[in-house]
């Protein structure tokens, strides 16, 4: 009796067991034949790991309870991407106002104690909107990240600049809180791309924009969408592509 009981404490430790495998955090479960390996969350960098890290930057939110982790988006298609690249599928999207205007809009909720310690690893953390800085984002995958902040704080606009003929301006704004998040961001595009961009003071809705002019916008977004497959928001990427036809129309 006393060796059946130690048997079924070890098998639950042994059921409820995190471990680590090089950058793949998996948990133990029993099955028919033992325990078997289940992979939880890739914190391995890819193209889509990065662009993840990007909206969970600018619109998700990690919980003081050191364990759960919420994005918030309009876009219920970019809410099912962000669940395909983390492997979390099962996760119901649920509805909620927040934001300025105080909007319906749609957000997911998860828990994983592993990926969560991951994130600040990185330089994410709770209450990050004035916080946040530089994180720990390879190079190879900084456009990835990039598109994801863009999808999730950014936006791209265009007019038609009355002072001068054919003069189509295009601009790219990112927004945050944090001045030195977009310190970081400014400084590693102009290393990687050759780019400038300008950082505006904070605006009525009390954010920092990092704003970028046309050649600029254009360098970026090759960038951003050099792989036709690479996860995106759709909407935001039809305007991107409107306003290169446009750009073109113009010149002819």
């Amino acid at each position: 009796m006393v060796w059946g009981t130690l048997l079924a404490s070890v098998l639950c430790v042994v059921e409820n067991a995190l471990y680590r495998t090089g950058e793949r955090t998996y948990t133990i479960g029993m099955g028919t034949r033992g325990p078997k390996p289940k992979l939880l969350i890739d914190t391995s960098w890819r193209p889509e790991l990065a662009y993840a890290v990007g909206l969970i930057a600018s619109d998700g939110c990690l919980s003081p309870d050191g364990r759960h982790i919420d994005l918030t988006s309009k876009d219920v298609s970019q809410l099912q991407t962000f669940k395909r690249i983390l492997g979390i599928e099962h996760i119901v999207i649920g509805k909620k106002k927040g934001g300025y205007g105080n909007t319906l809009c749609y957000h997911v909720q998860f828990g994983s104690v592993v990926f969560y310690e991951w994130l600040m690893s990185i330089g994410l953390s709770s209450r990050k909107s004035h916080t946040i800085g530089a994180l720990l984002v390879p190079d190879e995958f900084f456009a990835d990240f990039l598109r994801g902040i863009f999808d999730g704080d950014g936006c791209i606009y265009s007019y038609m600049d009355k002072r001068w003929k054919h003069s189509y301006m295009v601009y790219i704004d990112i927004a945050s809180a944090s001045h030195p998040f977009l310190l970081w961001m400014q400084n590693t595009a102009e290393r990687l791309y050759g780019v400038q961009g300008v950082i505006k003071g904070k605006s009525v809705r009390r954010v920092y924009l990092l704003s970028y002019a046309k050649e600029a916008s254009f360098i970026l977004l090759n960038y951003m969408y050099a792989q036709d497959h690479a996860p995106r928001l759709t909407r935001k990427f039809t305007k991107v592509q409107n306003i290169r036809i446009m750009d073109m129309t113009v010149k002819q």
